[in-house]
């Protein structure tokens, strides 16, 4: 099958590249020249563990191609993956503006029918704001092509995303036309041969059940961060009440790791959205409220603790810090409770040595970004 998967990011370039390696021929579209022509050299904008195998050999098999132009990737392609980027606003909300100016220039290509598949996290509703815009162009153009919009979100651990996208638990699938249905079947097929791995759905429930496995995934957290501040005041090893707890089949051993809180692009984002599409729709998220009230406490905890130790006057002394990602195995800084950190110490004079085995030139662009300026 011929795919165009517009954006070049985590999830874009993850998902062009494991469908190339199943059969499927790729074309990934990015307005970022730049990218793209270090693409086509093999060079890639993002670490990810498998990733840069799978690219090169793909592009030189012919399997996976890069281009700055959708018209040209939609001549032989009648599925289209959106996977830009949807960033929080001030109020917490998903910024659209990037998914529905792609779903104009779809419009404004497609000469046929075609499946335009949301695979960005999107709230609930944005595929019928991706379906308008696209019909909007389509009678400008004065079409009236048939065209269907599926819900396709993605769910893939940063550090374990080839692994994930390759080898997944579930596909999860929302379509509103049997046709549609059929196609997203028939493509992901190589990934269900062991056993059925696609849920089909409708496209509202796609939506929704991304923000809710992310959302699930951040109460487990702040929940155990809890947990461990109520166990150091009582003087209880929150380690072995891990273990105890993890044994038991209905919580399970994931996500019940006491730490800094959590990061990256996905549950602070994501939690943040579902948090206002609660209020927006009339409903206090009461839970959401305290996941992400208990997650922002947790990220300052570590610098708290170091500063009651020696004292709000920190001038001469040096910290190291080893990890600077989100989470080991990636690059990916976005949210990172290292930031929190060092911002934190500086304040009070610090000096700060720190490493990172992936991420240390992502940090220091994110350290000039927000108003930190990392020594030479």
């Amino acid at each position: 099958m011929r795919l165009t998967i517009i954006g070049t990011g985590y999830v874009g370039l993850v998902t062009g590249a494991c469908f190339a390696e199943m059969g499927s021929h790729v074309t990934c579209v990015d307005i970022d020249r730049g990218k793209i022509e270090n693409l086509q050299k093999g060079i890639l904008p993002i670490y990810e563990p498998g990733l840069e195998n799978l690219v090169v050999q793909n592009f030189k098999e012919g399997t996976l191609a890069f281009t700055t132009s959708l018209e040209q990737a939609a001549q032989n392609s009648n599925i289209f993956f959106i996977a830009v980027g949807t960033p929080p606003g001030e109020d917490g909300s998903a910024d659209l503006k990037y998914v529905l100016q792609v779903a104009g220039e779809i419009g404004r290509t497609i000469t046929g029918y075609s499946v335009i598949v949301d695979k960005s996290t999107v709230p609930v509703g944005t595929a019928d704001k991706v379906r308008e815009a696209i019909r909007a162009e389509l009678e400008n153009r004065g079409l009236d092509l048939t065209f269907d919009v599926v819900s396709n979100p993605e769910f893939l651990k940063e550090g374990e995303a080839v692994n994930d996208f390759l080898k997944p638990d579930r596909i999860i699938i929302g379509a509103d036309s049997d046709k549609a249905a059929a196609i997203m079947k028939r493509l992901y097929a190589p990934f269900s041969r062991n056993r059925e791995k696609v849920i089909l759905m409708n496209v509202r429930d796609a939506e929704m059940t991304k923000y809710a496995a992310n959302s699930m995934l951040a109460a487990k957290i702040s929940f155990m961060n809890e947990i461990s501040n109520i166990c150091e005041r009582l003087g209880v090893d929150v380690e072995n009440v891990r273990k105890g707890i993890g044994s038991d089949a209905r919580i399970g051993y994931s996500f019940i790791y006491p730490g800094c809180g959590y990061g990256g692009s996905c549950f602070p984002k994501d939690v943040k959205a579902l948090i206002k599409t609660s209020l927006d729709n009339d409903f206090e998220p009461l839970l959401l409220n305290a996941v992400e009230k208990r997650n922002n406490l947790q990220k300052k905890l570590l610098a708290t603790k170091i500063i009651s130790r020696f004292g709000r006057n920190l001038s001469g002394k040096v910290f190291c810090m080893w990890g600077l990602s989100f989470k080991p195995g990636t690059d990916d800084v976005r949210e990172a409770s290292s930031l929190d950190i060092i911002r934190e110490l500086t304040n009070c004079g610090a000096a700060i040595k720190a490493f990172d085995p992936v991420a240390m030139e992502q940090q220091k662009k994110n350290f000039l970004q927000n108003g930190l300026k990392p020594a030479a």
